[in-house]
C-alpha cells in the first residue's frame, strides 16, 4: 500500500499563490506516475496536473496551463503543485494521486491511490 498526504491549502485572495504537496509514503516507487486532481461538489473530480517518473514529463489541463507547475523531489518522496494567478474557479479540495504506470493519464480511474485531499478555496 501507498499512503499519500496532501498538504499546503488554505484561504488565499485571487491572484495569489499557494504551492500544495503532498507526501508519499509506504511501498513507493520513484517510476510512479504522480498527479494532481480537484474537485467542487455536485461536480466529477477532474484532471489538474501529472508528472512521470522516469523522464519528469509533464501534463496539465487547459484551464491550468501558464499558471501551475507540478515538480516532484523523489529523494523526499513529494510531488509539488505551484499554482500562481489562482481565480476563484479553483476552489476545490486539491487531491494527490499516483499510478503504478510509465504515462501520465488524465483519467482518474487509472489511478492506483489517492491522498484524502486539501481545501483551496480563492475569494475574489
Amino acid at each position: 500500500q501507498v499512503h499519500l498526504a496532501e498538504s499546503g491549502g488554505g484561504l488565499v485572495q485571487a491572484g495569489d499563490s499557494l504551492r500544495l504537496s503532498c507526501a508519499a509514503s509506504g511501498r513507493t516507487s520513484s517510476e510512479w506516475v504522480m498527479g494532481w486532481f480537484r474537485q467542487v461538489p455536485g461536480k466529477e473530480r477532474e484532471f489538474v496536473a501529472g508528472i512521470s517518473g522516469s523522464d519528469l514529463s509533464t501534463r496539465y489541463a487547459d484551464s491550468v496551463k501558464g499558471r501551475f507547475t507540478i515538480s516532484r523531489d523523489n529523494t523526499k518522496n513529494t510531488v509539488y503543485l505551484q499554482m500562481h494567478s489562482l481565480k476563484p474557479e479553483d476552489t476545490a479540495v486539491y487531491y494527490c494521486a499516483c499510478r503504478y504506470r510509465t504515462y501520465v493519464s488524465a483519467q482518474r480511474s487509472v489511478y492506483d491511490y489517492w491522498g484524502v485531499g486539501t481545501q483551496v478555496t480563492v475569494s475574489s
